[in-house]
């Protein structure tokens, strides 16, 4: 089965371009091409896309605006925000939006379709800059009070090295195993937690 793939950019070059990459690689299959964030809203519901590339600076309704609204309309989708440069103010705002990952616009065909593949694991592309301010943000965020989810030892110890900024395939070297059973652990942590993205389960972790 191909994983699912919606585009959501305003730079019709941009958009084609990666349908075209999208729809020519092994595995991938490009369901939508939408050029703004109320197009986007209408048209993927009925879509149903697994991983959406999103433009973080649309015109109208901006890539976070979008993003956060997705969350509700499609809760099982992950999106990759696309950006220019790495502006940790607004890539860290889309993450706590609802976020999984963001890629640079500049980024090779294989960094995006390596990217598309490892949130449709359960990783997310981020980087150890990003990382750390999601979590010094939330350390300041006040701790909840009610009794935190029974993480096993070993899943603690992989939302740490989340926090850390590590993907899964470098959590899989730290801890000498399979990158299937560090996604694998990743998934459990998100349904204990409640949460759909890494920042998040950071987020809960540090707030507990």
């Amino acid at each position: 089965m191909s994983i699912r793939v919606a585009i959501v950019e305003d730079d019709r070059t941009v958009r084609e371009n990666l349908a075209v990459l999208i729809d020519a690689a092994p595995g991938f299959s490009c369901v939508a091409g939408c050029a703004s964030a109320e197009e986007a809203w209408q048209r993927l519901p009925a879509l149903t896309p697994e991983v959406v590339l999103m433009d973080i600076n649309l015109p109208g309704r901006s890539g976070i605006a979008c993003v956060a609204r997705l969350r509700t309309l499609l809760p099982q989708t992950h999106v990759i925000m696309l950006t220019i440069e790495e502006d940790s103010e607004q890539v860290f705002e889309s993450m706590k939006a609802g976020a999984t990952g963001y890629l640079v616009k500049h980024a090779s065909p294989r960094e995006i379709l390596s990217a598309v593949a490892e949130v449709h694991r359960g990783g997310a592309p981020m980087s150890s800059h990003i990382a750390r301010k999601v979590v010094t943000a939330f350390r300041r965020t006040p701790a909840s009070r009610n009794e935190g989810p029974n993480l096993s030892p070993r899943e603690e110890e992989v939302l740490h090295l989340i926090s850390k900024g590590l993907r899964s395939k470098e959590i899989a070297d730290v801890l000498g195993v399979a990158v299937g059973t560090i996604n694998t652990y990743v998934r459990n942590i998100y349904d204990k937690l409640h949460v759909r993205s890494r920042a998040e389960a950071v987020a809960r972790y540090l707030a507990r």
